[in-house]
């Protein structure tokens, strides 16, 4: 009888065991969620705080820099500026969110550093940018509100970034254009300067009194308030067109004023010259007959009529 009780207890006694080291795992493994829930929901109000703590310390840093004589009339590197802040702010609650979802700094530090060649060649594109931004920010051929040719696309600068130049052309149309592109290609900043010059072509025919067409044309632009006297409007024949004679007017003014004063000067040299007696040619074709010799030909024919 004690031998049959014998196996008995043992097999009661590794259930018992059995069990035990169940509860044990199952205690330990609620001990770890419990903890993982813990360090997650820490983590998530880390990144939450993170965010807000980036969006004050750029406000904060927007209003400590514009105190600064050198930001204060600069937006362009003021903008840069703070938004480097933020994203400062940003990478370092990153890191406090690992470091509390259980992941060490220095593993961070090391796998960056294996990988940091692999990253360079993915985001060589981005990283470019960046130093692009940089560079114009120190270089600095345009500033926020400047009006900027960059191979081919003109706007306003509305904003430089840390990847992007955003511009605004004359049609209110966002242009956005990688730093590295308006580094590397041709830049024309039309407002860079002062003081910017009107280049109108006029034509007259060839009978009319070229210098007094000049003249009509010289005191329009001498009688415009926006018109510049230093250095003062200037007229010339640049070129014997076809039917045409060109008479070109040259006129300085503010940058803000040249292009309603282009305009202004557009259509009042015009209207003097037609007041002046001076003809303003129409294009002319010549047509040469041949076949029937009994058709008469042609010698010219108006192709078209300028109002």
């Amino acid at each position: 009888m004690s031998n049959t009780a014998s196996p008995i207890a043992e097999a009661v006694a590794a259930g018992r065991q059995a069990v035990a080291v169940d509860a044990a795992m199952v205690a330990k493994l609620t001990d770890m969620a419990g903890d993982f829930a813990i360090n997650l929901t820490i983590a998530i109000l880390i990144f939450i705080a993170t965010l807000f703590a980036a969006k004050w310390a750029s406000s904060a840093a927007r209003k400590t820099l514009s105190r600064v004589r050198g930001f204060r009339h600069d937006p362009t590197v003021l903008s840069f500026a703070v938004q480097v802040v933020r994203v400062v702010v940003i990478i370092v609650g990153m890191i406090a969110v690992l470091q509390r979802l259980g992941v060490q700094t220095t593993s961070i530090i090391a796998v960056l550093g294996a990988a940091s060649l692999a990253v360079g060649l993915a985001l060589q594109g981005t990283l470019s940018n960046v130093a692009s931004g940089i560079m114009l920010l120190v270089l600095r051929p345009y500033r926020v509100g400047d009006v900027v040719d960059v191979g081919g696309m003109s706007g306003t600068v509305q904003r430089l970034d840390l990847f992007t130049t955003q511009l605004s052309n004359a049609n209110n149309h966002k242009i956005v254009i990688p730093n590295s592109k308006v580094l590397s290609d041709s830049l024309t900043n039309l407002t860079g300067q002062q003081t910017r010059r009107i280049e109108i072509h006029f034509t007259v025919g060839y009978g009319d009194d070229l210098n007094q067409a000049r003249q009509v044309l010289a005191d329009v632009a001498g009688g415009h308030d926006k018109v510049l006297h230093d250095p003062k409007p200037w007229t010339g024949v640049t070129g014997l067109l076809d039917s045409s004679v060109q008479i070109t007017l040259h006129a300085w003014v503010k940058v803000g004023d040249w292009w309603q004063t282009q305009a202004d000067l557009m259509q009042s040299g015009k209207e003097a010259l037609d007041d002046a007696g001076i003809e303003i040619p129409f294009p002319h074709q010549v047509a040469v007959p041949y076949g029937d010799a009994d058709h008469h030909p042609i010698d010219a024919q108006v192709a078209g009529k300028v109002g």
